[in-house]
């Protein structure tokens, strides 16, 4: 048989809150969350349309440049890029391993 648990009383549990030590427990914050985005992983057909008429006329064409204006998947963006630079309406400026920046093709007729 277990050993019986003597209870506390009402006086003992009182002295014991009142000598600190176990007061509340501190609440932490769950701090500040982001809402997720529902970013598209497939072009539709007019997503597709207005990425060829808007992108290659942007000055400063980046990955999340691409996702935040047409609500992309960041994997389709750079698929996209590089499909865009394959064809000659963008160029590139700077490729790294972690960022790609391209430009508009100011040779094909865009002149400032």
């Amino acid at each position: 048989m277990p050993p019986k648990v003597q209870q506390k009383s009402k006086e003992q549990k009182m002295a014991a809150a009142m000598a600190g030590g176990k007061g509340k427990k501190k609440k932490w914050s769950k701090g500040k969350s982001r809402d997720k985005v529902d970013n598209k992983v497939l072009f539709s057909k007019e997503q597709f349309d207005r990425f060829h008429a808007e992108v290659p006329k942007m000055k400063l064409i980046t990955v999340s440049a691409v996702v935040e204006k047409l609500k992309l998947n960041g994997g389709l963006a750079r698929r996209a890029l590089r499909d865009l630079e394959a064809e000659g309406k963008i160029k590139p400026v700077l490729i790294s391993r972690s960022q790609r920046i391209y430009t508009r093709n100011v040779a094909e007729g865009d002149d400032e």
